[in-house]
């Protein structure tokens, strides 16, 4: 019998520490050996450090056998851009085994976001290797982001997945009737608390204070550095005025130092004290010791661990112009900036942001995910129209694009009937005609 070798793929420590969750809930079979190959997705790996250089590392290196670098194996390409051509994946292979010492070994594989580069690309290169998909983050509880190739998509086992948002299952790979399995959230508290007890240069966060997270929107291209900033001040001002005198600012890693200059400007006018953490740690990490008053962001992770496993109180702000930004319709964004706007209160306590109805998020989200990938999810066609037919209303208009459900056929839409409208230039012209002579009536 030839020996047995996982190989967990992982770009993020959160998703080591999951990673190593699901390893102590015995949700993988013991084999012979266990290989981290790590993903550095930035888009400069050669000045960021890895995830195995963060602090709290460690422990989680612990349920591992060996720690290899993906980038280092592909160096000098980019592990985000970097495929090899189809006549070449047996070459890869052979080289990979040879490389990682696998000889003859049966693989497994855990990765994360199947969908893309690198994890695609490493299953592809190992083709008749069984896969299991772990989520590190919000993303799986939407749409598959691309039409998975099958001969990949049919060898995926299980999801594995935290329970971010109880009572709502992730859509994910359902499309290869993919079953989720839950991680305890026990085992990754305990990952956790292991992690935090690592860190060492965790600053002691003063009494009831509100945690500001920052992920750094602007590389993405969903908000220019500029917009960027007024958001962190709004999670500023709001924090404030929620009686939060204390804040601390935890900048997305790459973030750049200018946006926590322009929090110090503006936190010396609201007369608050503010803390900048310039330590690369997990936000759980500060959640784990020192339980911030009030935990703010747009829709981070972090927002719903700390809401769903360590019972703080959070508010999220920004989704609402977010989801109207994020382009195309199809951003695989979309879905985790959904939940945060639909499940987390509203920093600025506005009128009309209550919370959506737990009983009405499961058919928002497969709602959303049909509009997003009708030709992966037909069968979701008729869910969506019910839901559409009967909750479609101010509060749940912004997760929907008039143009996209015209296209689609589906309630809310401009009736088929009506659509030349919107591209007929008399009709333009006789609606401004009618709105300038409305006005003249009402001066």
């Amino acid at each position: 019998m030839p020996r047995t070798t996982q190989i967990f793929c992982a770009s993020t420590l959160y998703g080591v520490a999951t990673l190593a969750a699901a390893i102590e809930s015995d949700l993988f079979t013991e084999p012979d050996r266990r290989v981290l190959l790590v993903f550095n997705n930035s888009a400069t790996p050669e000045i960021t450090p890895s995830l195995d250089e963060m602090p709290g590392f460690e422990p989680l290196r612990t349920h591992f056998d060996d720690v290899l670098s993906w980038n280092e194996t592909i160096r000098p390409f980019h592990p985000g851009a970097w495929t090899p051509r189809a006549d070449d994946i047996p070459l890869w292979e052979r080289y990979l085994r040879l490389l990682w010492n696998l000889g003859d070994d049966r693989v497994e594989l855990a990765l994360e976001s199947i969908q893309v580069t690198p994890a695609l690309t490493v299953a592809q290169l190992f083709t008749g290797a069984p896969v299991d998909v772990y989520a590190d983050g919000l993303m799986s509880y939407g749409p598959t982001r691309n039409k998975l190739d099958p001969l990949v998509g049919t060898r995926v086992r299980r999801l594995l997945h935290l329970d971010l948002v109880p009572g709502l299952t992730p859509m994910l790979l359902t499309e290869f009737d993919v079953p989720p399995h839950v991680v305890p959230t026990s085992a990754f508290l305990k990952v956790m608390g292991e992690l935090t007890a690592t860190v060492s240069a965790l600053p002691a966060l003063p009494d009831n204070a509100a945690l500001l997270l920052g992920q750094y929107l602007s590389a993405l291209n969903i908000l220019s550095p500029e917009e960027e900033e007024d958001l962190h001040v709004r999670m500023m001002r709001g924090a404030v005025e929620r009686g939060h005198r204390s804040v601390v600012f935890k900048p997305h890693p790459t973030a750049p130092a200018r946006y926590s200059r322009a929090l110090e400007t503006e936190a010396e006018k609201l007369g608050a004290d503010l803390t900048v953490l310039d330590t690369p740690v997990l936000a759980e990490a500060l959640f784990e010791q020192a339980r911030p008053g009030l935990v703010v962001g747009c829709f981070s992770t972090a927002l719903f661990t700390a809401s769903a496993f360590y019972d703080l109180p959070v508010a999220r702000i920004g989704t609402e112009s977010l989801l109207e930004r994020l382009t195309p319709y199809q951003n695989s964004n979309r879905v985790p900036a959904l939940l945060a706007d639909a499940v987390l209160a509203d920093l600025e306590g506005r009128a009309g942001e209550d919370p959506i109805p737990a009983d009405e998020l499961d058919g928002l989200v497969t709602a959303v995910g049909f509009s997003m990938q009708p030709q992966i999810y037909p069968s979701l066609r008729p869910a969506a129209e019910r839901y559409l037919a009967k909750r479609f209303r101010p509060r749940t208009r912004r997760y929907f694009k008039r143009k996209r459900l015209t296209a689609l056929g589906l309630p809310g839409g401009i009736p088929q009937r009506l659509a030349f409208l919107p591209r007929n230039s008399t009709a333009r012209r006789v609606v401004r005609r009618a709105r300038a002579i409305r006005k003249s009536v009402q001066r």
